[in-house]
């Protein structure tokens, strides 16, 4: 007679925690480690996309006709529009975490970092390289912060946010946002390119790719007696 067959392990969830439940949950030293890992190399994939010349990530075509106004870094412009975005958090009712507030200042630490130490190459595989590269970084980083479980980043808050206030899905509001904060960086200036339209179309289906490998197990939160 046969033995029978390990039931499957069920799969990780990403849950909805609060601020204080996202530190209580267990397994903090890996998931800040994860947390701090993610964003420093979101940071290092948005200067590679710089660097390689041919495009920016949306939010960056913004920041990029933004420091043409105002005397600010690239980093700099990602770090004041995250805590402006934070702002519009307060009458969506988002709650932000730990993860909310180190993704809004080492993002932008991170890029300003990494464009002082790397140089525009002068051959054009290396810029494709250095594109396609930074695309796929930061889809792994963007999994390794999320899968922390310690808080969406500013943007990510604003995304869910207008979904849950307006109705509309998660695919539309984003696709929106993407398109508004374009327009906004064209008409101050900001650079688009074969970049912009692989980060929009890749960036999505790259984390969720990768999530699972990064998302960190956590039990779920307790519900109180008589819930």
């Amino acid at each position: 007679m046969s033995e029978p067959s390990a039931a499957p392990r069920p799969t990780p969830a990403l849950l909805d925690l609060g601020p204080l439940a996202q530190l209580r949950a267990g397994r903090l030293p890996r998931r800040l480690v994860q947390l701090l890992v993610g964003l420093g190399l979101y940071g290092v994939s948005l200067a590679m996309m710089v660097r390689g010349g041919l495009g920016l990530a949306p939010w960056d075509v913004l920041h990029s006709g933004l420091i043409r106004y105002v005397p600010l870094t690239l980093g700099q412009a990602v770090i004041l529009t995250s805590f402006l975005v934070l702002v519009v958090w307060v009458p969506l009712r988002e709650q932000p975490g730990l993860g909310t507030i180190a993704n809004a200042v080492l993002v932008g630490v991170a890029t300003d970092a990494t464009l002082a130490v790397l140089d525009h190459p002068d051959a054009l595989a290396a810029d494709v390289a250095l594109m396609v590269g930074g695309v796929v970084l930061c889809g792994a980083a963007t999994a390794m912060y999320i899968g922390a479980q310690l808080g969406r980043g500013p943007r990510d808050g604003l995304m869910t946010g207008l979904h849950r206030r307006t109705g509309l899905s998660l695919r539309l509001v984003r696709t929106g946002l993407e398109v508004a904060v374009v327009v906004l960086g064209l008409v101050l200036g900001g650079a688009l390119g074969a970049g912009t339209v692989l980060f929009a179309l890749a960036i999505g289906p790259l984390a969720q790719a990768q999530l699972p490998f990064f998302l960190v197990e956590l039990p779920p939160p307790r519900r109180r007696p008589g819930a």
